[in-house]
């Protein structure tokens, strides 16, 4: 079997992953308004994780951006678990903040199903276009792969969270306004910082001497 190396700048990118991730789940409770543009606080550092996304992709390959997926994924399953867990221990006499920690942290089986689901199948259109294109393109345009690519992923994403979090709760025309804000935010975050993504990835590119280009994986799921 073929040992994996990962260099310090991988793993360095994975934990800025994870965190990005893990924040954006307990912020994203709060929820804001900018002229007029509805969203939560999370999906200002979510897109983040996307941005990251491409970075795996772009410098190592499917592969290695598919292991960042799933540990990103297992890391935010034990932490709702250890949330789950610390709001049900039954809480001292001292402790009177009870009812705020299961607001802030108590999501509901509906919020948990959709960010587990939309996280996985958006993350993953997201590598899979970007790694395909690349080879289609012979790795130029990177620019225009990275927003193609979010644009597909975000739209997945989106489109699979909103509905099986407030169907039945929001009519079908604030579902959709709520969809297209979101969406709006998540791409343009993903369009600024693209200047950022291109210097990053030709950084790495040339400190890790690694530009992988996928030709002949075959785009599994699971390793």
């Amino acid at each position: 079997m073929k040992k994996e190396n990962y260099s310090k700048i991988f793993m360095i990118l994975c934990a800025l992953n994870i965190t990005c991730l893990l924040m954006s789940n307990i912020i994203t409770i709060k929820t804001i308004n900018i002229v007029g543009l509805v969203f939560t606080a999370g999906d200002i550092l979510f897109p983040i994780t996307y941005i990251l996304n491409d970075v795996f992709t772009e410098v190592y390959g499917y592969n290695k951006s598919r292991f960042v997926i799933w540990i990103s994924f297992f890391c935010n399953l034990l932490m709702i678990i250890v949330f789950q867990i610390t709001i049900a221990l039954p809480s001292s006499e001292a402790f009177e903040f009870q009812s705020d920690l299961e607001n802030i942290l108590g999501n509901t089986p509906r919020v948990l199903l959709a960010s587990f689901i939309s996280f996985l199948v958006g993350n993953f259109a997201n590598a899979i276009a970007l790694s395909k294109i690349k080879v289609k393109t012979n790795g130029k345009y990177l620019a225009l792969r990275t927003i193609v690519s979010t644009l597909i992923g975000e739209g997945l994403d989106t489109i699979i969270f909103v509905p099986i979090v407030f169907l039945g709760t929001l009519d079908i025309k604030t579902m959709l306004f709520l969809m297209f804000d979101m969406y709006i935010l998540k791409v343009l975050i993903e369009v600024v910082f693209t200047p950022i993504t291109y210097k990053v990835v030709g950084f790495i590119k040339k400190k890790e001497n690694i530009d992988t280009f996928d030709n002949e994986v075959k785009y599994k799921i699971f390793g």
